[in-house]
């Protein structure tokens, strides 16, 4: 037992000192590529819309030469791709919300931190290029074929594979162009472009003479209905219409912020002294571990990365109050344990198994909370939901794991003797 509580302790030491590296405000970038990775990632915060300041936008798809069925998709489809668009930009973590008010059709776009609007309106304000392009002398060249030949594509699924397939039509005109097209093309890949960025090259496998054609593959039914909406999302006429336009100053972010941490350093402040106060040196370790989890926590924000607005860092603080509660749910569990005469090590582990179901209980609870307003919710919903859940998850590692590998790493000390534990008189208890 002392063997693999050695093992833990060593693992928590490591898992702080790399959350911190994470955390510096100038920490070292997690760059995978020295290992054979394609993967580089800046550890920052990304601050949302309302701290930062930005731009929003709303925009309105004219739909009035899309069939009512269609109407869904494309606008779906158009968010794809000013979606795309966006974070060519490199604009980070933009908010996309698609929103259907009667006859309209509404797609509505905040940008943090974006600086040139006027790039961003234009790039935004074009309608999807669809192209067909075959190779040439190993470069992707022109065929002719664009969105104003498609017609649909739809999905449907193989009877004989039972595999998902992408259906394409084409018009009258686009049937022909398409039949040379794929007779000089057997057994040759013929990409797709939207926007200049390929999104499938399957290869020909027979003439099309027809204008109806199907794209096979290794696709999940997630990614097939992905690469219909993209086509469609090129050939429907959907263009958009800026209707709306704020600049949002970074002035209000400033003040939510600086009121957030004022909160959330005083809420601290008071549980620290709550916990120190009543439950004496298990309180110590208490605040400790929520010391460890407030690190992992924020490292973890840069790693994935999670755009902060001011409902995430709500959700983040609220999660601070839910690991202390784990706490003192094992703390009470392990007096009533004391109480009975059972030494201390009995007290801890008895403490610890019987508190569990309540803390598990409750934490999976608030996990299902959390993932129906991320599924249903948008914007700072989802912000809040996403933050709140990674909190609870840390909390449930730090109250389990991190709190009692220090309560075990004291038990057969002198340390555990010299303090009042849980306000139960020292001569009272049992170390070993």
């Amino acid at each position: 037992m002392k063997k693999n509580t050695f093992i833990i302790f060593i693992f928590v030491v490591i898992v702080t000192v790399l959350a911190v590296l994470a955390d510096l405000p100038k920490g070292p970038a997690l760059d995978l590529n020295k290992i054979g990775i394609n993967f580089r990632r800046e550890l920052q915060i990304h601050q949302g819309l309302d701290l930062q300041g930005g731009t929003y936008l709303g925009y309105e798809a004219d739909m009035s030469k899309v069939e009512p069925r269609d109407r869904d998709d494309a606008l779906n489809g158009v968010a794809g791709v000013i979606d795309r668009r966006i974070n060519a930009l490199g604009v980070t973590e933009p908010i996309i919300i698609t929103n259907k008010s009667g006859s309209a059709y509404r797609i509505i776009v905040e940008l943090p931190g974006i600086r040139d609007v006027n790039e961003a309106i234009a790039l935004i304000g074009k309608t999807a290029q669809l192209e067909f392009k075959e190779q040439k002398d190993g470069e992707w060249v022109s065929s002719g074929v664009t969105g104003a030949h498609f017609k649909r594509a739809d999905v449907q699924i193989n009877p004989d594979t039972g595999m998902p397939e992408i259906a394409i039509q084409f018009n009258e005109e686009g049937a022909k162009l398409f039949a040379e097209i794929t007779q000089r093309n057997l057994q040759k890949p013929l990409a797709i472009f939207l926007d200049e960025t390929l999104i499938s090259a399957p290869t020909v496998q027979s003439a099309i003479t027809e204008g109806r054609g199907v794209i096979t593959g290794q696709f999940t039914l997630k990614g097939a209905r992905q690469l219909a909406i993209q086509l469609n999302s090129g050939a429907l006429p959907v263009p958009v219409k800026l209707v709306e336009q704020r600049n949002i100053g970074a002035t209000l972010g400033q003040d939510s912020v600086q009121k957030s941490v004022v909160a959330g350093i005083f809420g601290i402040f008071v549980i620290a002294l709550f916990m120190i106060l009543y439950y004496r040196l298990p309180g110590v370790l208490a605040i400790v571990a929520l010391a460890i989890y407030t690190l992992i926590v924020l490292a973890l924000f840069k790693l994935i990365p999670v755009t902060l607005t001011i409902a995430g860092i709500a959700g983040f603080v609220l999660s601070i109050g839910m690991a202390v509660d784990a706490n003192i749910l094992i703390f009470e569990r392990m007096k009533e344990e004391l109480r009975r005469g059972k030494t201390f090590s009995a007290a801890l582990e008895t403490g610890f198994n019987r508190a569990w179901s309540s803390i598990r209980d409750s934490n999976v609870s608030s996990l299902i909370t959390c993932l129906i307003l991320f599924w249903f919710g948008a914007g700072s919903i989802r912000g809040f939901a996403l933050t709140l859940s990674i909190g609870i998850l840390v909390s449930m590692f730090t109250a389990i794991t991190v709190t009692r590998i220090f309560l075990m790493m004291i038990i057969n000390t002198k340390l555990a003797r010299s303090f009042w534990l849980f306000g139960i008189n020292k001569n009272e208890i049992k170390v070993s």
